[in-house]
C-alpha cells in the first residue's frame, strides 16, 4: 500500500493498493475499486477503519483507491468541499494511469459504507467535465437520501451539518449532492443494508432502491436481517462475499435478493 497525494492539503490523500505481482497477467491492468469511508462527513472519522477491505479487495485481485477528503471540522469540509475533493480523487486516477500504474479507468467502481455511500453513489452520477467515470456504484448501508436523512435527524444532525444547511434553507444544495434526488444515476447499482441497522435506518435504502428502479435503473438490493451498521464493513461478512460475487458478475441471481 502506498499513501499518494491527490492534492495539495493534509486530507487530500489516498491509499493505493494493488494486488500481488501488480497485473493480471502480462499488460493488463485492474478494475479499481474507489472506496469511500463513511462517518457521517465528520473529521473524526477517516479511511482507516475500512482498510481491511482494501486489503481484502486487493487479495482478490483488484486495485483498491481508499480515498480520503476533507470532513466536517476541517477547513473547507462539507458543502462544497467534501464532494470537491471525492470528485478530485476520483479523476485523479486518471493522473495514476498515466503514470503507469496498472489500472483500468475505464473499470471503476465507487464503493461507499454510510456517508461514504452517500458519496459513492453521487460520484457515479457526475455531469460536470471529469476524466475518469465511474461504470458503478456500491452503497452499503448508505445515506443515500439527505432529505430522508435529515428528517430521521441522523447522527445528531450530521445531514444539516454537512450541508449547511435544512432542504427547506438550501434546497438547491440537496438537489446538487442527494442521490434520490439525482436519479436516475446511469450506472448499475448495488445497495446493501442490514435490519438491525442502529445508524442509518434500512427504510432509506428500500425507498432509494424503489425511486431508483421506477426512475430507470438497474439496481440490485440485498437485505440481511441479522446485520448492524459496521457489519457492513467487516470483510468475514456475508455482506462483504455478497458484494465480492456482485462485482465480479452483476448478473449473477443472488443480487436479486430483496
Amino acid at each position: 500500500m502506498r499513501v499518494i497525494a491527490y492534492g495539495s492539503l493534509p486530507d487530500q490523500v489516498g491509499d493505493l493498493y494493488l494486488p500481488a505481482g501488480g497485473s493480471n497477467g502480462a499488460g493488463a491492468n485492474r478494475a479499481v475499486i474507489c472506496l469511500l469511508h463513511g462517518g457521517f462527513w465528520r473529521v473524526r472519522y477517516g479511511r482507516e477503519y475500512i482498510a481491511p477491505l482494501a486489503l481484502d479487495l486487493a487479495r482478490r485481485g483488484f486495485a483498491v483507491w481508499n480515498l480520503e477528503y476533507r470532513r466536517v471540522g476541517t477547513p473547507g469540509g462539507g458543502w462544497p468541499g467534501t464532494l470537491d475533493d471525492v470528485a478530485a480523487g476520483i479523476d485523479y486516477l486518471a493522473a495514476l494511469a498515466v503514470r503507469g500504474e496498472p489500472i483500468d479507468t475505464a473499470q471503476v467502481t465507487a464503493v461507499g459504507h454510510s456517508a461514504g455511500g452517500h458519496l459513492a453513489l453521487w460520484a457515479a452520477q457526475r455531469r460536470a467535465a471529469r476524466r475518469v467515470r465511474i461504470a458503478a456504484a456500491v452503497g452499503l448501508a448508505a445515506v443515500s437520501d439527505l432529505r430522508l436523512a435529515y428528517e430521521r435527524h441522523l447522527s445528531h444532525g450530521a445531514v444539516e451539518d454537512f450541508m449547511g444547511g435544512t432542504p427547506d434553507g438550501v434546497a438547491e444544495r440537496y438537489r446538487a449532492a442527494s442521490p434520490a434526488e439525482l436519479l436516475p444515476l446511469g450506472v448499475r447499482q448495488l445497495l446493501i443494508h442490514g435490519t438491525l441497522d442502529e445508524d442509518v435506518p434500512v427504510e432509506i435504502s428500500r425507498r432509494y432502491v424503489a425511486t431508483a428502479r421506477a426512475a430507470g435503473d438497474t439496481v440490485s438490493y440485498i437485505e440481511l436481517a441479522t446485520a448492524r451498521h459496521m457489519d457492513l464493513v467487516d470483510p468475514h461478512c456475508e455482506a462483504h462475499a455478497a458484494m465480492c460475487r456482485w462485482l465480479r458478475d452483476p448478473a449473477d441471481s443472488f443480487a436479486n435478493m430483496s
